[in-house]
């Protein structure tokens, strides 16, 4: 009895989701645009066809997995009835597992649902910077670098270093991942801010407790649907010499690029790849999305401060703590979801932090269902 009760609470939560989404409302509109893709001068417009394709992309982000949880769910109701009419327990291993499965896609689905923001579904940009600290700060920003790495692995998104600076002895100064993957800002917009390390330093002697700070930006890669203008006499292009990743095979010409948005001063560089055209290409995206961001963001105070000041990457910025000595525990400060596992965390294990403030945005009103 109490193992079909929890099955029907399943099923009665995707109902639930389902009513809250307008899903017939988005499922007319894609037929509509599947009509339009189906029409012979479909491609005589090809800046429209981009954004029809586009849409049509966004809408079955949305239903196909929902229609798939709907499948889901009618199997266990079927089970369920089947169950009731047997009368016995011959069916308790097919429901407990239907129902396991579905509260699991369910969970991942209302999850995906919280993504609403005009470019969640966008690739992204991870930029990390070393706070003041030398040696251990530098350190503590590889660690960082690594751990995006690793959950972009974990989600089988890709990932490229387009920039690095490395630090002294150890560790990067600053590095910059682009992200490819559905999603990928929505996900990790969040990580925005300054992340805190307490340990013994293994660079102290001494073997003193150490604070270190990394700071994190997360911009979207935006597409080119969406109309941004680079105006020629409006931007600053500086090239340099840059080495390759960890600072080796040092190149003799500049192929490193730094582009300067003059209006806002807004910059964004690439020095990772050993052709200048690609690294142009890189510095240009990433200033393009800094330029989207700027428009998102342009109402908050602190703005100027982030872009031209970079902001002082300590305490009064920070979103989470990480502590490896005297006790173990990662925090995040916004929303007090916590783990007791650093080394989890650090080998990418992140998706709780991330889960734990969308769904604080959402309690307070910040975000919708999409």
């Amino acid at each position: 009895m109490e193992l079909k009760k929890t099955a029907k609470s399943v099923i009665d939560r995707i109902v639930h989701l389902r009513d809250s989404l307008d899903l017939g409302d988005k499922q007319s509109r894609r037929e509509a645009l599947e009509e339009e893709m189906a029409s012979s001068s479909f491609w005589n417009d090809q800046e429209k066809a981009k954004g029809v394709i586009l849409e049509l992309q966004t809408l079955n982000a949305v239903l196909k997995p929902f229609e798939e949880l709907g499948r889901e769910s009618d199997d266990l109701e079927a089970l369920i009835e089947l169950a009731e009419e047997d009368g016995g327990d011959d069916f308790d291993e097919e429901i407990r597992s239907g129902a396991k499965k579905a509260l699991l896609d369910f969970e991942n689905f209302e999850l995906r649902s919280m993504l609403s923001g005009p470019n969640d579904h966008c690739n992204a940009f991870v930029t990390i910077h070393a706070g003041a600290g030398g040696t251990e700060a530098c350190d503590w920003a590889e660690m960082i670098l690594r751990m995006y790495l690793m959950w972009a692995e974990s989600k089988k998104f890709s990932a490229q270093i387009t920039d690095r600076e490395d630090g002294g002895a150890a560790g990067i100064q600053v590095a910059t991942i682009h992200i490819k993957g559905e999603y990928a800002y929505g996900y990790l917009k969040c990580e925005t801010g300054v992340h805190r390390l307490v340990r013994i330093s293994p660079y102290d002697s001494a073997g003193r407790r150490q604070t270190s700070f990394a700071s994190v930006d997360i911009l979207p890669e935006v597409d080119d649907t969406i109309d941004i203008v680079l105006r020629d006499d409006e931007l600053k292009r500086d090239v340099f010499r840059s080495g390759g990743p960890g600072g080796q095979h040092q190149n003799k010409t500049e192929s490193g690029v730094r582009y300067t948005h003059l209006p806002t001063g807004v910059a964004a560089e690439s020095r990772s790849e050993r052709s200048q055209h690609k690294n142009d290409a890189n510095a240009l995206a990433q200033l393009k999305a800094k330029l989207v961001r700027l428009e998102e963001e342009k109402r908050e105070a602190d703005f100027a401060k982030k872009y031209d000041e970079k902001g002082e990457i300590s305490f009064g910025s920070q979103i989470r703590s990480y502590v490896l000595q005297p006790y173990q525990l990662v925090k995040d400060l916004r929303t007090s979801h916590e783990v007791g596992n650093p080394r989890s965390v650090l080998d990418g294990n992140i998706d709780g932090f991330i889960e734990a403030y969308l769904r604080m945005k959402l309690a307070k009103g910040e975000a919708k269902p999409s």
